[in-house]
């Protein structure tokens, strides 16, 4: 149901820019391209591992200093990954 995929797509968009991340909401697609706050993506991308949050790196879809996050995920787990992406941002900008 596309409409699932809307909800979870406005949720998240909304809680990473009023953290402060940089990102284009997506029209059709099921995963974000948030630019890292930091430039190198992979460390970033370990400040989230380390908070629970798996991404991916973006240089593996052509777009270093970029990660993707997938929301085809539950509710619950969308949900517990803000606290997670707000400490590694917050972090990020120590």
């Amino acid at each position: 149901d596309a409409e699932l995929y809307r909800e979870k797509r406005d949720f998240l968009y909304k809680e990473l820019t009023r953290i402060g991340y940089s990102l284009v909401k997506p029209q059709g697609a099921f995963y974000f391209f948030p630019k890292s706050p930091i430039q190198d993506e992979l460390a970033f991308i370990k400040k989230l591992a380390d908070k629970r949050v798996l991404v991916v790196p973006g240089r593996g879809f052509g777009s270093p200093g970029y990660f993707r996050i997938s929301y085809c995920v539950t509710d619950k787990v969308l949900e517990g990954s803000i606290a997670g992406f707000e400490k590694a941002f917050n972090e990020a900008h120590e």
